[in-house]
């Protein structure tokens, strides 16, 4: 009988020891970070809170929105590739951070492959040439037209060195022989506000960052970067119906550090997947001009592995350095 109860409270004890262990298998168990590599206002940032505000409320876990700027995406990204690989900081960034910031810097303090898990793509995004109203050119060949007779006259202004809106204007300039002037901002939010009081001819811009003031008429609409016309823009002409093969449709992704177990990796894409296919987020993307855009792990590594050669190509051919 002494022996009896002895094994049954060390049975009780151990069952408690475990209990604790237990409990903290389940994932989510905390506040989960999302790293946003861009300045608050931007595409990657607004796409960061629609899905972090579904993902809070499916999980029950608040899902907060970390924005950590600086270097085109690099300072973040890098970032976020230390953090620890327990699920609990993803990086929710823009494809130029992580396919095309290799190309362009000898230095991006991280690894695209080596460093990151792809959890899931999230999104698509438009983008568009925008003009202040005032500006004399209305659509892509007259600004061509126009810059070519004012050679480093008129400034384009963008989210800051290193940026998609920069390599954009930067393959503009290389696709038509113009020379326009850059000016790098801290984030597209500043950019488009110096646009609209007129410090800046033109930029390149995501919708999210600039359908409001393109709504309101204090911007105007030279050409859609993205090869189709936008849903919320139909009348707009693509850059592209002007300068053929002209065009980029840019995706936003969630990672994570190296080592996450699968089975987080899993689950993250798994609510990913069901945020994505609410209508309530598909709408609230749509009405800033992006696209649901969904993938497995293994989709999301694979787009990875083909836009770095393919992003290092447009790169070298737009002669797009910085440093």
């Amino acid at each position: 009988m002494f022996l009896q109860r002895r094994i049954l409270l060390a049975l009780g004890l151990c069952m408690a020891a475990s209990a604790p262990v237990l409990a903290q298998d389940k994932f989510p168990s905390k506040p989960v970070t999302i790293i946003v590599p861009q300045a608050a206002g931007g595409a990657n940032d607004t796409i960061a809170r629609v899905i972090a505000q579904r993902l809070s409320e499916q999980t029950g876990q608040s899902f907060v929105v970390e924005n950590r700027t600086g270097a085109g995406g690099n300072v973040g990204t890098a970032a976020a590739a230390k953090t620890r690989p327990d699920g609990y900081t993803l990086l929710l960034t823009a494809d130029s951070a992580m396919v095309i910031n290799p190309a362009l810097y000898k230095s991006t303090g991280f690894d695209p492959v080596k460093d990151f898990e792809p959890v899931g793509s999230v999104a698509t995004a438009g983008y568009v040439l925008v003009a202040h109203p005032s500006f004399p050119a209305k659509n892509t060949a007259e600004l061509v037209a126009l810059a070519k007779q004012q050679p480093g006259k008129i400034n384009i202004g963008s989210a800051g060195n290193g940026t998609l809106n920069h390599l954009i204007g930067e393959m503009l300039g290389k696709a038509t022989g113009i020379d326009l002037t850059h000016v790098p901002y801290k984030g597209a939010a500043a950019a488009a506000t110096d646009l609209v009081a007129g410090q800046v001819q033109v930029s390149v811009q995501s919708l999210p960052s600039s359908i409001a003031f393109i709504r309101s008429g204090r911007m105007k609409v030279l050409g859609v970067v993205n090869p189709k016309r936008l849903p919320v823009l139909p009348d707009a002409p693509t850059i592209g119906e002007t300068l053929r093969d002209f065009g980029a449709t840019p995706w936003y992704g969630v990672f994570a550090p190296t080592g996450t177990p699968r089975a987080i990796i899993n689950q993250l894409n798994a609510e990913i997947t069901k945020a994505l296919d609410s209508k309530e987020v598909q709408d609230r993307l749509a009405g800033v001009g992006c696209e649901a855009f969904k993938s497995t792990p293994e989709q999301f590594a694979q787009l990875v592995r083909d836009d770095l050669p393919r992003w290092a190509r447009i790169v070298k051919d737009s002669g797009a350095t910085i440093d």
